[in-house]
């Protein structure tokens, strides 16, 4: 068939298969988490049967289907038969790749001014299996490309970059804390997170036994206190809208301490990071997913970390 023969979009041919695509240097994590897998195509994992739990994907393909296509403008036609906005991921055949995504409308990748409301446009994901052959998914998991949120980064008033893992904690939830809402920040030094907590209007009460960087300290609503997170009595705080925590520690530590804020039942919301040194103890990771009302995700801020989530009613 040449180019100027009327085209008819191949059948997608269902692979019975879930594609979990792992974060930049987060395959391993993925593959053991996941178990007997399909196949393995750059970062981009196969496993035969509907979606698993699968903390360590930054995106999820379901139901992928398997496109034949003999030349670039055909590709281009068969996924635009099914879908118009398509992200492509390129593990092998890149030229021929972005070739095909040049036929293709355009997919803004804009870095996200914080905060701003998750895309509700359909984002499909595809790549190239062989030069001939588009394995493609029209529902992902992730609204952004590959799943990767980026901001328009504030270069200059917070203390690091920590804050950029609440801000697209926040974006994922399409929730955050409002004016006048309490939020626990734990181990809060150098006090990005305390920053975004306050930036939104919120109190904060920030726990370090280090100090805040003095900017922050200074802020309205934004109260130091000097000692342990672990340490804490949640009686002597009372209740809280968010409990947020960044504090480097092995997860099983982190575990403890949310088990005896979620038994104090003061809490509203939790955002925690799960901090791994040395090996994934996904033992310890599987244990606040099977907390009821758990999310836990890698974000693409994230580094060696999972975080988090419990959102209360």
């Amino acid at each position: 068939m040449t180019e100027t023969t009327a085209f008819v979009a191949p059948a997608g041919t269902p692979t019975g298969a879930t594609g979990y695509l792992a974060a930049e240097e987060f395959l391993e994590p993925l593959l053991q988490e996941l178990g007997e897998v399909r196949a393995v195509h750059g970062r981009l994992v196969l496993a035969d049967g509907p979606p698993r739990p699968a903390a360590w994907a930054q995106n999820i393909w379901f139901d992928p289907v398997l496109l034949p296509v003999p030349s670039i403008k055909q590709g281009a036609r068969a996924l635009r038969a099914i879908q118009r906005n398509w992200a492509p991921y390129a593990f092998a055949h890149h030229r021929r790749t972005a070739l095909i995504q040049e036929n293709l409308p355009h997919v803004s990748a804009k870095p996200v001014v914080f905060p701003s409301p998750l895309p509700t446009a359909p984002l499909g994901s595809w790549t190239l299996l062989d030069e001939a052959t588009i394995l493609a998914a029209a529902r992902c998991s992730s609204p952004y490309v590959n799943g990767e949120i980026t901001f328009v980064e504030d270069k200059v008033t917070p203390p690091n970059r920590a804050y950029l893992k609440l801000w697209e904690s926040f974006t994922r939830l399409g929730l955050r804390p409002q004016p006048g809402e309490l939020c626990l920040d734990l181990g809060a030094c150098p006090g990005g997170w305390t920053w975004v907590l306050q930036s939104g209007g919120a109190r904060v009460i920030a726990v370090d036994k280090a100090p805040l960087d003095p900017r922050i300290a200074r802020l309205p609503g934004v109260t130091e206190r000097r000692e342990s997170a672990f340490g804490l009595d949640p009686a002597a705080i009372g209740p809280v809208d968010w409990l947020c925590c960044d504090i480097i520690c092995y997860p099983s530590r982190l575990l403890s301490m949310v088990r005896r804020w979620l038994a104090a039942g003061t809490v509203r919301n939790f955002v925690c990071t799960l901090k791994f040194q040395g090996e994934t103890d996904h033992e310890t990771a599987r244990a606040f997913a099977a907390i009821p009302g758990s999310q836990l995700f890698h974000l693409h801020h994230n580094k060696h970390e999972l975080t988090w989530v419990r959102l209360g009613a």
